[in-house]
């Protein structure tokens, strides 16, 4: 993705939660303050970033949209290469552009060719074919990686799903405002086709179709997954230093007192300082709630030695 839009004002709640397993890479980031950004393509739900485009333009148009997609990501991809060895002279642009260009109508010249194929059980195989093209590549330029976080800390869902069955625990971040332009509101359900039209604008320097075909790759999603109540941080892809304000560990119901004992300790010379909490269950329904963990009694009790015990039954001796 080549920039990112400012969203209009959105109302965005005072925490946001992410949802985890406890293991050693929860702790690393926990004690580096540092996010991992997921590649989209490995998340459970295949059609997640996955909209499909709306040919509401001719063959000509599509043709264009596909050419300047293809010029643009190859571009960046030969002027990254440069640059990681050094190359930045005139004689190196000038062949970056005339690369560009060649790649693009190479594959234009090939698409064009495939759609004289008599096979092709379509109206216009030339603009179902660039179409086709279009969406491939217009995915290619969202190379980014998402931090998936939830509005809730008591949901039964996501602590079974994604709480290692209330094994793990939920981290609470605040959200600075400057972290706040790289955040999206999930929308469950609606349309999964994003127009070629809105496309063509935002290469043309349209924000609000920049934005449109955001939230249409970003920000979309089935709406069986509502109760997830999703917000998205996208970023580069893999670990990264979070720009998010850690505030807060909620354990889940079944989590160890070893597993909380280590993260209190861990996070208790942190600079800022963290609350604690613990998942308990409503006995009067089926809902969850967070309440504040004692951590005085938690390292009161913590750590122990076996032993100790024996000390008190140790063998008299006589002092004769």
């Amino acid at each position: 993705m080549t920039r990112t839009i400012l969203s209009e004002k959105r109302n965005i709640p005072a925490r946001l939660y992410k949802y985890r397993g406890f293991n050693n890479l929860t702790l690393d980031q926990l004690v580096f303050d540092q996010l991992f950004f997921a590649d989209p393509s490995t998340f459970n739900d295949p059609l997640d970033t996955k909209p499909s485009l709306s040919t509401d333009l001719d063959a000509d148009a599509l043709e264009d949209i596909l050419r300047q997609l293809i010029e643009q990501r190859t571009n960046a991809e030969m002027s990254a290469a440069a640059k990681a060895i050094r190359y930045r002279g005139p004689k190196t642009l000038n062949h970056i552009a005339i690369q560009c260009k060649q790649r693009a109508e190479n594959v234009i010249a090939d698409i064009r060719y495939h759609a004289t194929n008599p096979e092709y059980e379509v109206e216009d195989p030339a603009r179902f074919l660039f179409g086709h093209y279009v969406e491939e590549e217009l995915l290619r330029r969202y190379d980014k990686g998402i931090v998936s976080l939830a509005e809730r800390a008591e949901c039964p869902l996501m602590w079974s799903h994604y709480g290692d069955q209330h094994k793990g625990l939920c981290i609470g971040y605040s959200i600075p405002e400057r972290a706040q332009q790289s955040l999206y509101k999930i929308t469950y359900g609606g349309s999964r086709l994003i127009a070629a039209s809105a496309v063509a604008a935002m290469l043309d320097g349209d924000d609000s179709a920049q934005r449109e075909v955001d939230e249409a790759v970003l920000s979309r999603k089935a709406p069986e997954w509502g109760y997830e109540r999703e917000w998205r941080l996208v970023g580069p892809r893999g670990i990264q230093d979070s720009p998010l304000e850690l505030e807060e560990v909620v354990f889940g119901i079944r989590c160890s007192s070893t597993v909380k004992y280590a993260i209190v300790k861990a996070l208790a010379d942190r600079g800022r300082r963290i609350k604690f909490y613990e998942i308990r269950e409503r006995h009067e329904n089926f809902l969850l709630g967070k309440y504040p963990l004692d951590t005085d009694e938690l390292t009161a009790l913590l750590p122990r030695r076996a032993l100790t015990t024996y000390d008190y039954f140790k063998p008299v001796v006589d002092d004769e």
